[in-house]
């Protein structure tokens, strides 16, 4: 495969670029429905499907992907380490640094190709080592050789027809119209993907269990804030987060129980009274004066401050109900 530049490429098979596209979608939504929104590297992600009797891999040693059986590089993944704000430019797009800082690398060139053709990639965003938040389809829209950045936008569309250059496919009205889907869509990418980030970090602190209960099934449990993500203060840091099941984090959201500074739990008082079955007596009430589990680390516990403007929320609620 020969490229120029600008990333035309000579002898490109686009129907079998697009099917393999398509199958890649369809593996990873099928995975998702499996594991969830956030997908292990090992050996999921680095193994593959079979397609027409080949391995195609999601992910390699780099951050910008191509399988050997393709032309155009299927996916762009970032490290965990990577700043989420950063990854959001003006304009609602999200920035892909180059591989390194030659232009014309042929990674960079291959990201230019799949502009040119508007063909649709996966974007793996690492949220901690070996886990990854999966979006797709996503287009490169731009290329500032200046900054060393394409600008990538996410779509909701996951099946795409033959690759052909964009220009030739959508009349102006439909760019106009794909690109102000693109916009909202992506501000909704950065959205999960704050919350995803927040949950694996979370969960990891707590050992995946619940930190009132201690149940352990990670289906079963969110990353709940203790200070609300509405609220100025409310940041998606581990020190505003609880693990918690999902009972619980009701519980907690509906001031059902509140959390002292000194991590000790308090029932309300009405709800200590009342009589119900075992579900209230032992998952609510019995956990009356008790502490919960806390995470190994002390830069990962509840923040004090924290805990303290959400119980001074819990005593104004329970005076009330």
């Amino acid at each position: 495969m020969r490229y120029d530049r600008l990333g035309s490429a000579a002898n490109f098979d686009q129907l079998y670029d697009q099917r393999v596209r398509n199958a890649a979608f369809e593996w990873l939504a099928s995975q998702c429905a499996v594991h969830g929104d956030v997908l292990p590297r090992r050996p999921l992600l680095e193994g593959g499907f079979e397609f027409q009797g080949r391995r195609i891999h999601l992910v390699g040693p780099q951050g910008i992907f191509k399988p050997r059986t393709m032309a155009v590089p299927l996916s762009i993944t970032t490290t965990p380490a990577g700043p989420y704000n950063d990854a959001f430019g003006p304009e609602h797009f999200l920035r892909y640094r180059y591989r390194g800082d030659d232009v014309d690398h042929h990674e960079n060139v291959g990201l230019r190709t799949a502009m040119a053709y508007h063909l649709p990639l996966v974007y793996f965003h690492g949220l901690l080592p070996g886990r990854y938040f999966a979006e797709w389809p996503v287009y490169v829209v731009g290329d500032s050789p200046e900054t060393l950045t394409f600008s990538i936008e996410v779509d909701t569309r996951k099946m795409r027809p033959a690759a052909v250059p964009m220009q030739v496919r959508e009349s102006a009205a439909a760019r106009r119209e794909t690109a102000l889907r693109r916009q909202y869509v992506t501000v909704e990418s950065r959205r999960r993907l704050h919350q995803q980030a927040f949950r694996e970090r979370v969960l990891k602190a707590y050992r995946h269990q619940c930190a009132l209960c201690r149940l352990r099934h990670e289906e079963l449990l969110d990353a709940a804030h203790i200070i609300p993500d509405a609220e100025p203060e409310g940041e998606p840091e581990v020190r505003n987060g609880l693990a918690l099941c999902r009972l619980h984090h009701a519980a907690f959201d509906r001031f059902f129980l509140g959390i002292r500074p000194d991590y000790t739990i308090q029932v309300r008082p009405a709800i200590l009274l009342e009589e119900d079955g075992p579900t209230l007596r032992h998952a609510i009430q019995g956990l009356h004066g008790r502490r919960i589990s806390l995470p190994r680390r002390h830069s990962d516990r509840p923040s004090p401050s924290s805990l303290s403007f959400r119980y001074d929320r819990f005593l104004e609620q329970a005076a009330t109900l």
